[in-house]
């Protein structure tokens, strides 16, 4: 049983060359019959920070949260959560997990739901501390089964923080939330971070996790295919894009240095060009009549689509 402290610079979680492989039992058709779900696969979490892991449906994300879950065990390579397994007991009540697919009975009451969670760990939050963090103030005796789906994502995030956990993983927190909870939620997972928190994030919302994100993970296929900030994300989408009305034909946009793409949609143009500037530049001269001149900053969902497209 490996030490359960967390030294100076030790991970918080890891999985090194992890390869998670599903079916293919016994027989002459097992290989056929084997899913790859990750592939040599690694990923490094550190004390205080939110990473997110962004990937399309069947990337393997939830298997990788599976196995730091201990929910799971890897094919080959190895899964430490806070220096051990994570199927030992001292690292499992040190971790939250709001997942979709927990089962919760519809027929306790709120507050019924958070003592019993509660009652999982040695040093829980005390009941006020999680109803407040979790935005649930005034729907402590309704029944889970009665609660809207913003409240009921709302107290699986509160049974994910019932044992003050050291790392925290969050599975699309936010879904079915209005604009207001959705930006609660977001500032209370900034404040688990402030706390020296780990949260691993995992959302369809790319502006959710431009917003949290210390790092952001894009896995596809099993494979990591981008690690970095949001920032260095974003720069892998193939530049800027330059909205205008102009004269200008695709041959003309095509031929400017580092013009990646060009869309049209009635009367405007948009191009993508890594030298936004310069293009911009090159277009004024060509076209005196050029109006309607936007420019915006790369977006974490183009970068996305480029580097999960394959």
């Amino acid at each position: 049983m490996g030490t359960m402290g967390n030294s100076a610079g030790q991970p918080v979680a890891s999985l090194t060359g992890v390869s998670k492989k599903y079916g293919g039992g016994g027989g002459s058709w097992a290989k056929a019959g084997t899913t790859t779900a990750l592939d040599g696969f690694n990923l490094t979490l550190h004390a205080g920070e939110i990473v997110a892991l962004l990937g399309p449906n069947g990337a393997g994300k939830s298997t990788a949260v599976r196995l730091m879950l201990g929910l799971a065990v890897p094919t080959s390579g190895t899964v430490r959560v806070f220096g051990g397994n994570p199927r030992d007991t001292g690292a499992r009540t040190r971790v939250g997990a709001m997942l979709q697919v927990a089962r919760v009975t519809d027929t306790l009451r709120v507050r019924d739901h958070i003592d019993l969670f509660r009652s999982y760990y040695p040093r829980p939050l005390a009941v006020q501390e999680i109803v407040r963090i979790a935005q649930l103030e005034g729907i402590e005796n309704q029944f889970f089964g009665k609660l809207s789906g913003g409240q009921k994502q709302r107290m699986l995030f509160a049974l994910a923080l019932c044992g003050d956990p050291d790392l925290v993983f969050l599975d699309e927190p936010t879904v079915g939330m209005d604009i207001e909870a959705r930006r609660g939620l977001w500032q209370e997972i900034r404040s688990l971070k402030a706390r020296g928190k780990t949260v691993l994030l995992t959302t369809h919302y790319l502006d959710e996790a431009d917003a949290l994100a210390d790092r952001i993970i894009v896995i596809n296929r099993g494979h990591v295919v981008s690690e970095g900030t949001p920032a260095d994300t974003k720069r892998m989408s193939g530049g800027r894009r330059i909205k205008c009305s102009t004269d200008l034909t695709d041959a003309f946009l095509s031929s400017l240095e580092s013009v990646t793409a060009i869309e049209r949609s009635g009367a405007f143009v948009t191009v993508t060009a890594g030298n936004a500037e310069a293009v911009v530049r090159a277009m004024l001269l060509a076209d005196e009549r050029l109006a309607g001149l936007e420019i915006a900053g790369p977006a974490l969902e183009d970068a996305f689509l480029a580097l999960t497209r394959s």
